[in-house]
């Protein structure tokens, strides 16, 4: 992985990845520190996997849509935990981390759109991670389906709480599951017309996916 902005990275030890790379947890943005304070994020963040996933979410996301990812993240999670569900914590920031990355650059896009490219993206990172098949597909998923207007009915707990948390965040669509949670992140890591400059990177992916020389025709 590429060294950030915020300075050099340091090797990660653990068996989530040979040879991979993290930035510690003090030296990523200070925009996201108060998010990072969180129980929910904070349990995490001894963990080799989550901290390279949050490296590679500041190389290649903006910082606003950053923070837009590790807001879903804490909805998501405090939904789970207030319906009990049990879910894949690790993997789910993972896949926070990456669920937008498809909106940065400006290549064509193929079938699926920019969530298809952010799944592709999030598993190419699982792979060099060597996070196995079954883990993959559902985290995967999670992140192709996330701009479904409701998650399927066969979605994995995963996907409905990754769908559940970005929309959340960028609508205030099922706020009455967990009242008041959107206010308080958003007072933490606040992001002035988000919903917004968020809907124009949509609507510009949407064009992305129909310019000339792209490789998938549309449909």
């Amino acid at each position: 992985m590429a060294a950030g902005p915020d300075g050099p990275e340091v090797p990660d030890p653990g068996a989530d990845g040979a040879g991979s790379r993290f930035v510690p947890p003090e030296r990523l943005p200070a925009a996201w520190q108060p998010l990072l304070g969180r129980p929910a994020l904070a349990e995490l963040l001894g963990h080799p996997l989550a901290l390279a996933a949050l490296t590679e979410m500041r190389r290649l996301l903006p910082p606003r849509v950053a923070v837009h990812s590790l807001r879903s993240y804490l909805l998501a999670d405090a939904c789970a935990r207030s319906h009990g569900t049990a879910y894949d914590r690790v993997g789910l920031l993972a896949a926070a981390a990456f669920h937008d990355t498809g909106l940065v650059g400006r290549s064509p896009l193929g079938r699926g759109g920019f969530p298809g490219r952010s799944a592709q993206l999030l598993d190419a990172f699982l792979v060099g991670h060597e996070v196995g098949p079954g883990r993959r597909a559902a985290l995967t998923r999670a992140v192709r389906e996330h701009m479904r207007p409701f998650p399927a009915r066969d979605a994995g707990p995963e996907a409905r709480l990754l769908h559940f948390g970005a929309w959340l965040d960028v609508t205030g669509r099922g706020e009455r599951h967990i009242p008041g949670d959107r206010e308080r992140l958003a007072d933490l890591a606040p992001t002035p017309w988000f919903a917004v400059s968020f809907s124009a990177r949509v609507v510009a992916c949407g064009l992305r996916r129909v310019l000339p020389g792209s490789p998938v025709a549309p449909r």
